[in-house]
């Protein structure tokens, strides 16, 4: 039950960059937009590619959230421009504990 709590929340907050979103509801999100993806990906290619491009409206505020929580300021999203290491160190700060409030 928490996976579809945490992708049904992250889609009803897709605007909301106010607030924090803890390391579980970022994972639970991640997971399971990863199974939605991959189930319409075998019904059509082309759907799958309108489904990447829909995710990020709740992906971006999700981060946002994420980086907040951790207690970094939301332009650390750009660190994931940087080839390779840049997405590994989104990942490392992904998966930092959350700081108290």
């Amino acid at each position: 039950m928490r996976l579809i709590e945490a992708y049904s929340s992250a889609w009803s907050r897709s605007f909301a960059y106010e607030g924090r979103s803890n390391r579980g509801d970022y994972w639970w999100f991640v997971l399971a937009n990863l199974i939605v993806s991959v189930v319409i990906g075998l019904i059509s290619n082309q759907l799958q590619s309108l489904y990447a491009v829909a995710s990020l409206v709740p992906g971006i505020p999700l981060v946002v959230r994420r980086l907040r929580d951790i207690g970094k300021p939301w332009p650390w999203i750009f660190i994931g421009l940087i080839p390779i290491v840049g997405a590994i160190w989104l990942i490392v700060l992904f998966c930092q504990p959350s700081l108290p409030a």
